[in-house]
């Protein structure tokens, strides 16, 4: 069977990505695109390497053009998707790669988003631990309404999961410092992206605590059993790359716990995850690693003279952070083999 897609916001970062991936992907067709400003215009005005698709015009994201489709990926701004979705009923599977339906505190929504509070979806992390032997996997089998996960949010959870949901670390003090590319912000245009500002530089952003990811990683964490709300100081800075997370993430170890524990946490969580791989005991990633990858790569170290365990991930932000999350996640809705259309090789140098 092949499945009908409409993709929104086809003309930015993440609705460009989507559309990569699902071209290579053997059990859809692309059908429909969409856009606001850009409606009327070729796609390939504004995706010129996505050559296969050179054939498709960006229409107006509206309810009607969207509706009559298997599956519709809204790749829209924090805020938009919402208004959409409620009309689209019929629609056998929409995935959000907005923030719209992530959340499922009310509290978490006023305080960081604000607005009508949308209705949380199932979340599109399939690896992330969400219960004694249970992976969040099991509740996209099937489902019709799944909400992609934020880039940041997904792999500082898939980072401290395992040591959470295992007891050897301490959720009430977690630190995690991302560098990040400007992508993950989006395709508008914005003074602190524009080359001559980053190029040579790294410029930290939503310091102290205001970034929106942190509630997000909190439901993520609480939902791998931590046994109160995690207190995580956040940090992400802007990297002159173009695409890419490289997040260092830290917390106490667990009194009385070994090494030995603490590496098995994580080994047996991923040992047989196709997409989140735990490299050998003193190896590190890069971002350079998993560019073009659905691939997550993590590093760990146990830090005894700090009490602390440090793992380092990296993933490709519009990729495993974003498209390849949704696409994932939308293999395991369909009944598909959840690797379809999606490669764990980068492309280098």
């Amino acid at each position: 069977m092949t499945f009908s897609v409409a993709v929104s916001g086809a003309s930015g970062y993440a609705g460009g990505e989507i559309l990569r991936l699902l071209a290579a992907h053997p059990d859809v067709e692309i059908r429909t695109v969409t856009a606001h400003s850009n409606a009327g215009q070729p796609l390939i005005d504004h995706q010129p390497h996505l050559r296969s698709l050179g054939h498709l015009t960006l229409q107006d994201t509206t309810p009607d053009v969207l509706a009559g489709h298997d599956v519709v990926f809204l790749a829209l701004p924090h805020g938009q998707s919402a208004q959409y979705t409620e009309q689209l009923t019929s629609t056998p599977l929409v995935i959000d790669a907005g923030a719209d339906h992530r959340l499922r505190s009310k509290a978490s929504w006023d305080a960081f988003y604000g607005g009508e509070f949308p209705e949380p979806w199932a979340y599109g992390v399939p690896e992330l631990i969400v219960g004694e032997g249970r992976k969040q996997r099991e509740s996209l089998v099937g489902a019709r309404r799944i909400a992609a996960p934020g880039c940041n949010a997904s792999t500082v959870a898939l980072s401290l999961a395992p040591g959470i949901a295992a007891g050897v670390i301490d959720a009430d003090d977690i630190v995690s410092v991302l560098a990040v590319g400007p992508s993950g912000a989006g395709k508008s245009l914005k003074t602190n992206l524009l080359a001559s500002e980053t190029l040579g530089s790294a410029n930290p952003y939503a310091v102290g605590g205001s970034h929106r990811h942190i509630p997000e990683i909190q439901q993520a964490l609480t939902d791998a059993g931590a046994p109160v709300p995690p207190r995580i100081s956040f940090t992400p800075v802007l990297v002159p790359m173009a695409r890419g997370i490289l997040a260092t993430s830290t917390a106490p170890i667990a009194e009385g716990v070994s090494d030995a524990q603490i590496r098995d946490a994580w080994e047996s969580a991923y040992a047989d995850e196709p997409f989140v791989h735990l490299l050998p005991e003193g190896r590190f990633p890069r971002t350079a690693d998993v560019l073009g990858a659905n691939t997550a790569l993590l590093g760990l170290a146990i830090d005894r003279a700090a009490n602390r365990v440090v793992v380092v991930a990296a993933v490709d932000n519009l990729v495993k952070g974003t498209a390849g999350a949704a696409i994932q996640s939308m293999n395991i809705a369909l009944g598909l083999a959840e690797t379809t259309g999606l490669s764990v090789n980068g492309v280098a140098p």
